[in-house]
């Protein structure tokens, strides 16, 4: 029976390597020519065969079995952990999630899932860009950043269109896995219906904003849209999205 390290294909092992050197989720998609969420994939993979939960254990392992020199380590900073007092903050970060509902100042609808401290700790998880990146590195970077923003704005915009039609059910299908653990279908549905409906129709919705944020666990994209309703309100509606399963998930939103 193949251990877990048997089981790694060839381009996991190669992406694990760059984890070794020091790399990022998004360095490595430089470096390979991918897409992050490509390199994500992959090491996710990687983690799920040797059972562990940090990218950089699951290299240290490949490094075992490989002999590598040990050098090429260092401590620097990896998308999933940090070393030294780095690895304290994203445990804080990870235990201070929360999901808070309620009512505010022009029917703001807050619904924050699984992402309370992630703005505050993005700085500290932007990786350094390489001192020397090939041209035809650059446009394969950029086409999979276009694409990549494309698909969460539309899977943002599709998610309010759910609501805006008060289609609870079919909206928290549209969640990811940490928002459902942390809210039930019920409760989405209690405070949405308190809060949307009274804005009334959604007469404009413009992107204004899609970035990507370097934060814990796995990055996310935040979605920011310029909108106006029937009731007279102008509205920024703020959406941020993981990758799950092959798509865009809904993770937070607030509408305010």
């Amino acid at each position: 029976m193949s251990t877990g390290l048997e089981a790694l294909t060839s381009k996991e092992k190669e992406t694990l390597r760059l984890i070794l050197r020091g790399h990022d989720a998004k360095s490595s998609a430089r470096t390979l020519g991918l897409s992050v969420h490509t390199v994500n994939e992959r090491l996710r993979e990687a983690r799920r065969k040797l059972g562990v939960t940090s990218s950089r254990e699951a290299a240290r392992q490949l490094l075992a079995e490989e002999g590598d020199d040990p050098e090429n380590l260092g401590d620097k900073a990896l998308g999933d952990a940090l070393a030294g007092p780095g690895a304290a903050q994203d445990t804080a970060s990870a235990t201070q999630r929360r999901v808070w509902f309620g009512l505010g100042p022009g029917h703001a609808l807050t619904l924050a899932g699984a992402l309370a401290m992630s703005l505050i700790l993005a700085a500290l998880f932007v990786p350094a860009s390489p001192m020397t990146v090939l041209a035809p590195t650059r446009a394969l970077e950029a086409a999979a950043d276009q694409s990549e923003a494309a698909g969460a704005a539309r899977a943002a915009g599709d998610f309010l269109k759910l609501i805006d039609e008060s289609r609870w059910a079919e909206s928290y299908a549209a969640t990811g896995s940490q928002f459902r653990q942390l809210n039930t279908l019920e409760r989405w549905s209690e405070v949405s219906t308190r809060v949307r409906p009274p804005l009334g129709k959604i007469l404009t919705r413009i992107v204004v904003d899609n970035e990507y944020v370097p934060a814990p666990p796995e990055g996310y994209r935040l979605v920011k849209f310029a909108s106006t309703y029937a009731d007279g309100t102008n509205q920024v509606e703020s959406v941020s999205l993981a990758w799950e399963d092959g798509a865009w998930k809904v993770v937070g939103i607030v509408i305010g």
